[in-house]
């Protein structure tokens, strides 16, 4: 019997095995944040301008332990104008997320400026899904989480509130060409801040046009009880999705964040009041990263940012895991803690 050659075989086998089981435990991670890698614009400082700055982030992201990045892939950068598309951006950042073994969640959005319309008007659905088809034809390999919007339940985000009519039309129009595209594809929802919106969307037909329910449920760690208002989130999700049985669907929570600043008397607020500490935002990250996971349906949760930023000007700058200068929060050392204790679950 050839010893040697049969020891190769079974070392090979053996090699794919484990390259498969540590592929599946990837996917099955639940702990990603929200990144900004393709923020080098003057209106953020230019906070990630360079190759080397993008691979800097992505080595302390896989330090951490995440297995998902939240990366928005705009519309107007991959096609300036229309019918001539440019990659070249994407292709370096998605290089470098796998080169640290990281996966993405490509958000579609938001409304190119060759159309005429504000970046945060309602698109065209067609024009749109003329850049779906490109963006899903070009990284179908790499990535199979796509989320459409960012929180179009949010004049911010999506100026034209009427009940999620105007969502759900796109939905129709997006949701064909990616299971077109991709049969493996996975379709994340637009993220929506309260159950409110999720209602109406099962009310305009939307409950086939989906794989994954998605909400963002901010809470500060201040108020009394902080966890339970989290919790009750949660509960007002999975209880609208039962009225529409659709209850077997999962749930993302693709942001979830606060503030962490280091002198709480001089750091500015945020949306739910004054900004809590460094240790403060620690805390809550341990928390969230802890039952959470265990409720029914919860796969992932993505923390809201992993870099501090110097854009919003008020309390949200200071969301990261890490400071502006790439140094540690206790809030990393949280997340890694967390990252490290994770054992898969049946579910």
């Amino acid at each position: 019997m050839n010893w040697v050659g049969l020891i190769s075989v079974l070392s090979v086998s053996l090699w794919v095995q484990l390259c498969a089981a540590a592929d599946k435990r990837d996917a099955l991670s639940p702990f990603g944040v929200l990144s900004f890698l393709d923020w080098n614009h003057e209106w953020n400082d230019y906070q990630y301008d360079t190759p080397e700055k993008i691979e800097r982030a992505a080595a302390l992201m896989e330090q951490a332990g995440i297995g998902f990045v939240r990366q928005a892939i705009s519309w107007d950068d991959v096609e300036p104008q229309q019918g001539q598309f440019d990659f070249s951006k994407y292709d370096a950042i998605f290089n470098t997320l796998e080169q640290h073994h990281i996966r993405t969640l490509g958000i579609l959005c938001y409304t190119a400026r060759w159309t005429g319309r504000e970046w945060n008007a309602p698109p065209d659905p067609e024009h749109f899904a003329a850049y779906v088809r490109a963006v899903v034809q070009r990284y179908k390999s790499r990535i199979k989480y796509w989320e459409l919007w960012n929180e179009p339940d949010q004049r911010l985000y999506w100026t034209q509130q009427d009940g999620m009519k105007g969502y759900v039309q796109l939905l129709k129009a997006v949701y064909p060409i990616i299971k077109e595209e991709d049969p493996t594809a996975v379709l994340v929802l637009g993220s929506v801040n309260t159950p409110f919106p999720l209602r109406d969307m099962y009310r305009q037909g939307a409950k086939d046009l989906f794989d994954v329910v998605n909400i963002h449920p901010f809470v500060t760690p201040l108020v009394p009880n902080a966890f339970g208002k989290l919790r009750g989130i949660y509960v007002s999700t999975r209880r609208v999705m039962e009225e529409f049985g659709d209850e077997a669907k999962p749930i993302w929570f693709t942001e979830l964040g606060c503030p962490g600043v280091a002198d709480t008397k001089t750091a500015p607020g945020w949306w739910e009041g004054p900004s809590p500490s460094e240790a403060d935002q620690a805390a809550w990250v341990s928390a969230v990263y802890g039952e959470p996971l265990q409720w029914p349906g919860v796969q992932k949760v993505f923390w809201a940012f992993f870099q501090e930023t110097n854009h919003f000007h008020n309390g949200i700058d200071y969301f990261g895991l890490l400071r502006r200068d790439y140094s540690q929060k206790p809030s990393y050392a949280a997340y890694r803690k967390a990252a490290k204790a994770w054992v898969p679950q049946p579910r």
